[in-house]
């Protein structure tokens, strides 16, 4: 199965790019072993720090020498970095219930010294990224700002922007990114909607793929639904370069997802899925759960990212690491039930595009 035009700009043998995780789901070991197996693996920083996130270039780099992509989230206006801890109190309180019964103090408890809570500042971390200089930076939920964008060309950095519609793929490729994700709304994670609400850009990736492949001529990645070779074939005969799996990934034995989030993928629950804000204060297609369903009232009252998912990261840490699926957050796309369990990465990309895998000296 060819790279296309993607292959070309990358050097890939494969054309397929493993979805990048936040919230610790993604690691190193998985990134370097789709890379090495001639696809391209990638790494979510959207919640590290800047010096984290020269350590896990570093990282990648010793890991493996094929290409590989970090990724950053563009923040949308009116999103802050920095919040007073009575900010966290206030919306906290809704959760008392679910920090008791894992154990938790009521959040937060991770305020500094001067009563503040701070999430990494976007261009800060841009910053960071850039000196690093991987191969590739990919960014979901907007167009990356004009001088992100003209140091990256100037350090020879390949730059991939996510795009849920047609008018975003349009905006990306204007503003010169290399390559368009188109993002259907069967993907699962966060969604990146950044021209229209989110609501009015929920567009399935086989009806997004054709018209984002007439709009726009950079290479286009077909991203949501797909988790098999047939997904793999289906995208391509629409004009899509390469697709772009993540859940599928995510079910794999390098993904940091814990046995709860995995067990879970292969489940009868996994058959349905829903968007909430629930977790992070951002639309995000998950499994639906005892949390999802009891919280579903306050889906409008829960603040904005970052400051929500502040206030769940320790019920999140503490769902997972306990085995309660009934509260952790279970991020899946709509493909989930076509995922394959305890399989490697380099084992799960032989499958999607058909070929046996190849040691890492080929």
């Amino acid at each position: 199965m060819s790279a296309g035009r993607l292959g070309e700009l990358l050097g890939l043998r494969h054309p397929v790019i493993q979805g990048p995780f936040g919230g610790g789901l993604s690691t190193v070991a998985l990134a370097a072993a789709v890379s090495e197996a001639g696809g391209l693996g990638s790494y979510g920083a959207h919640i590290m720090a800047p010096d984290a996130i020269t350590e896990v270039v570093g990282k990648l780099r010793a890991a493996t020498e094929r290409p590989f992509a970090v990724n950053l989230w563009v923040p949308q206006e009116g999103e802050r970095s920095s919040f007073r801890t009575a900010e966290l109190t206030a919306h906290g309180e809704r959760l008392r219930p679910y920090a008791d019964e894992l154990g938790l103090p009521l959040p937060p408890s991770h305020s500094d010294a001067a009563g503040t809570v701070e999430h990494p500042a976007f261009d800060d971390q841009a910053d960071a990224l850039l000196a690093a200089a991987p191969p590739v930076i990919s960014f979901v939920m907007g167009v990356p700002p004009v001088r992100v964008i003209e140091e990256a060309r100037r350090r020879g950095i390949v730059l991939i922007g996510t795009a849920t519609t047609v008018d975003e793929a349009v905006a990306l490729e204007r503003a010169g990114v290399d390559v368009v994700v188109a993002s259907g709304s069967d993907a699962g994670g966060h969604r990146g909607a950044f021209l229209r609400p989110v609501a009015e850009s929920l567009v399935g990736t086989f009806s997004l793929v054709p018209q984002v492949t007439d709009a726009v001529s950079v290479p286009v990645v077909a991203a949501g639904g797909i988790a098999d070779a047939r997904g793999v074939a289906a995208a391509l005969a629409l004009g899509a370069d390469a697709v772009q799996v993540g859940t599928g990934f995510l079910a794999t034995e390098e993904s940091g997802a814990p046995a709860v989030h995995k067990r879970a993928l292969h489940s009868a629950e996994a058959r349905s899925t829903v968007l909430t804000r629930l977790y992070s204060g951002r639309p995000a297609r998950g499994i639906p759960n005892r949390f999802v369903r009891e919280m579903a009232a306050h889906e409008g009252a829960v603040p904005a990212y970052p400051l929500q998912s502040l206030l769940m990261q320790p019920v999140r840490v503490a769902a997972a690491t306990q085995g309660r699926p009934d509260l952790a957050a279970l991020w899946a796309g709509q493909a989930a039930p076509l995922t394959r369990p305890a399989l490697s990465a380099r084992a799960y990309l032989a499958t999607l595009t058909g070929t046996p895998p190849r040691s890492t000296a080929d």
